[in-house]
């Protein structure tokens, strides 16, 4: 998905669709005006309903592959924080303390404290954004997109990844992800994860999507994992009883979900039967935290082949959740398809104060520079003349 899983997506979509039908039924034929983005944010578009997701999924993409995120960027973001730790989506005017008009959604915090733990420094911050979120748990230990609802595997999922990053407990987090785990003798869907229990029936429905976003929750895992071990259970369906069987299960239905097209298909209602980059691309990172890197091969090369149009309008949250997939699964994101997915991340936004390969290249400068002294010295005693070595190494940047 181009913003952010189900939760935000489908509403984000509503609302969107709502503003566009007067506009589209407006006398006048000028377009609108284009707002006026903060200088530090990522991403052209509006940012009302995703700025701070957006941002946070930047910002932790740019560290896990050795970008240090310009001050501004970190700065935007910091300042998107209410004083009761939580965020919205968006404050346009931060100058103004929060009120009962900014909705603070669990997604964009959870989101906000990853990055800023990840990127080291912002403590009180981090601390903060996990108090509010723990302070909004639902009674079933889960949490709902906003806080009051009833409790779904997305949410759920990203706040335990907050959880983590902050060095908070994620136990019972855990068990409510579970509870919302299909079992494998099911008639459909057996091994996934739903999005929520059907309201009516309180059935449980694999959700691709959520299913994704489960198996990373249930390995206590942020937005940004590393490749899982081998998973030993390979592609079977396990009777879980523990959070790493349901997030082996839950990977075992995304490799179902994913092999012969390779992707998955969108489920938003109404939409026309096409691929689903965004939640492709989370399978793909779920299927490589749990270790199925082999199960992950066809949907991954399929996504190097065909998300560059995708990623490029969708913008910063794509080009993230891209390099979350390349990462998961040991390929280099600078070289996705032919494609350097940090270069074009990092060109949706303020330029990165430095990067790995800026880095490595002054560290190497710094160390040559202490050998050529050495080599003099040993030359003056020796006595057989001075002379200077300088050498340059370019080092290529991991992920």
């Amino acid at each position: 998905m181009t913003l952010r899983r189900s939760a935000i997506a489908l509403a984000a979509s509503a609302v969107l669709c709502a503003a566009a039908a007067p506009a589209a039924l407006a006398d006048s034929p000028s377009p609108s005006a284009s707002p006026v983005l903060p200088s530090g944010l990522y991403g052209k578009k509006d940012p009302q309903y995703d700025g701070v997701w957006r941002q946070s999924l930047a910002l932790i993409a740019q560290d896990a592959t050795g970008v240090r995120p310009a001050t501004k960027a970190v700065d935007w973001l910091t300042g998107q924080q209410c004083a009761g730790g939580g965020f919205t989506s968006f404050r346009a005017d931060v100058t103004k303390p929060c009120g009962e008009k900014d909705l603070l959604d669990t997604n964009a915090t959870a989101s906000a404290v990853q990055a800023l733990a990840a990127l080291g420094g912002h403590d009180a911050a981090v601390h903060k954004g996990a108090g509010w979120l723990k302070s909004v748990a639902g009674k079933d230990g889960g949490w709902s997109y906003n806080p009051g609802g009833t409790s779904d595997a997305n949410s759920t999922s990203v706040v335990i990844g907050a959880l983590a990053a902050a060095g908070e407990p994620t136990a019972k987090a855990k068990r409510a992800l579970v509870a919302l785990s299909i079992p494998c003798d099911a008639k459909e869907g057996g091994g996934g994860f739903a999005y929520q229990p059907d309201k009516k029936s309180g059935k449980l429905y694999a959700n691709a999507d959520a299913t994704g976003a489960a198996v990373l929750g249930t390995l206590g895992a942020g937005l940004a994992p590393r490749p899982g071990g081998k998973d030993v259970g390979g592609t079977g369906c396990l009777n879980a009883s523990t959070p790493a069987q349901a997030a082996h299960n839950g990977a075992t239905y995304l490799a179902g979900a994913t092999a012969g097209k390779a992707y998955l298909k969108s489920a938003m209602p109404g939409a026309e039967d096409q691929p689903d980059y965004g939640n492709t691309a989370d399978a793909v990172t779920a299927l490589g935290a749990d270790g199925l890197t082999a199960q992950a091969r066809q949907p991954l090369a399929w996504l190097e082949q065909h998300t560059a149009g995708w990623a490029a309008q969708s913008g910063p949250a794509a080009y993230a959740q891209l390099i979350f997939a390349a990462r998961a699964n040991g390929v280099d994101p600078h070289d996705f398809g032919g494609a350097d997915l940090v270069g074009q991340l990092n060109a949706t936004g303020p330029a990165p104060a430095a990067s790995a390969k800026t880095a490595d290249a002054k560290k190497d400068s710094d160390s040559s520079g202490i050998s050529v002294w050495w080599i003099v010295g040993v030359g003056l005693v020796a006595g057989i003349g001075i002379g200077f070595l300088l050498s340059m190494r370019g080092r290529k940047r991991q992920a």
